[in-house]
């Protein structure tokens, strides 16, 4: 055997010993404070999206978050995990949290995680939802640290993002957050003047084509809601999945008073396809893009499985946008 096969073995190895000594805490509880003394060597226990009971450390201090959501919601809580999955159609994390978790590495993709990558990093707890096929192995992660599945597919963000932060145990963090979320909507919508009520497409353009996005009770969808904003006919309900492909000669249902257009990128990428689209037939006869509604938009916010910090990134486009 090769020393750098048996080098990760060890690594493994070690892994895996960490947590037989955590998992053998079982019982001992905490006091539900986070951060006070000896709590590191303190457990809880919660029970997860998919029924699980997972006995999680009090003060978790080696994360790693193997879904979009989960790293979104680790960082607004203020936690920068060790490990983290890549963004949609990016080599790193989504472009909107690189600043945030600029010393997470990254162990996953939305396809598949990298066991051997993760286990190295030694993780005392790992967080994921089910917009990650990852979701399919919380048996192979429960043997390197507790895992923990945050939420099913198409949760409700807020909901979602109170169990991120359960499993963080910080709840009421969670709950000012959620709360300053709240006020701030409320008062955007006041600002919408004639824009109230208005109809909103929000697409991803990709291989010279829309596809719809934000749809249901996602970050987005929720978001605009929220506002009192309407949405064309084929964006209403819940989407069969995270996109929804819409065929060129279809163009004109994706129109809308305001159509917020964004890539699997930054709002850079966002220009680029933006004056490709213009070259499409019938692009220029949206009645949003004769009345320069078009927003290009930072994708990689609103066009991830996203989270709080995505919410507040949409918030704050369609409230600089539309209030008057």
């Amino acid at each position: 055997m090769s020393s750098a096969r048996t080098s990760r073995r060890a690594l493994s190895t070690s892994a895996a010993t960490l947590v037989t000594g955590a998992l053998l805490l079982t019982g001992c509880g905490g006091d539900g404070n986070s951060g006070t003394a000896g709590q590191e060597a303190q457990t809880r226990r919660i029970t997860d999206a998919t029924g699980r009971a997972v006995e999680v450390p009090a003060s978790p201090r080696k994360v790693v978050t193997l879904s979009e959501p989960t790293l979104d919601a680790a960082l607004a809580l203020g936690v920068e995990p060790v490990g983290a999955t890549a963004g949609r159609g990016q080599s790193g994390v989504s472009s909107y949290l690189a600043d945030k978790a600029s010393k997470a590495q990254v162990v996953a993709t939305v396809a598949e995680a990298d066991m051997e990558k993760l286990a190295v990093l030694q993780p005392d707890l790992i967080l994921l939802d089910e917009t990650t096929a990852v979701k399919g192995e919380v048996d192979k992660l429960q043997a390197i640290a507790p895992t923990v599945v945050t939420a099913k597919l198409n949760a409700d963000w807020k909901k979602a993002f109170t169990a991120t932060a359960d499993a963080l145990n910080k709840k009421a963090e969670a709950t000012r957050w959620l709360d300053g979320f709240a006020s701030d909507a409320t008062a955007a919508k006041k600002k919408l003047g004639a824009n109230a009520g208005a109809e909103v497409s929000v697409v991803r353009w990709q291989n010279g084509a829309p596809s719809v996005v934000g749809r249901g009770v996602g970050h987005v969808g929720s978001t605009l809601t929220g506002l009192g904003l309407q949405r064309p006919k084929d964006q209403t309900g819940t989407g069969t999945g995270h996109s929804e492909p819409v065929s060129l000669e279809k163009l004109s249902t994706i129109d809308a008073d305001w159509l917020f257009f964004g890539v699997l990128g930054d709002t850079a990428a966002g220009e680029k396809a933006y004056a490709e689209a213009r070259q499409v037939p019938n692009f220029g006869r949206l009645s949003a893009e004769r009345a320069g509604h078009v927003v290009v938009v930072d994708g990689s916010a609103w066009n991830s499985a996203g989270g709080p910090l995505a919410a507040r990134i949409v918030l704050a486009d369609v409230t600089k946008a539309l209030a008057s």
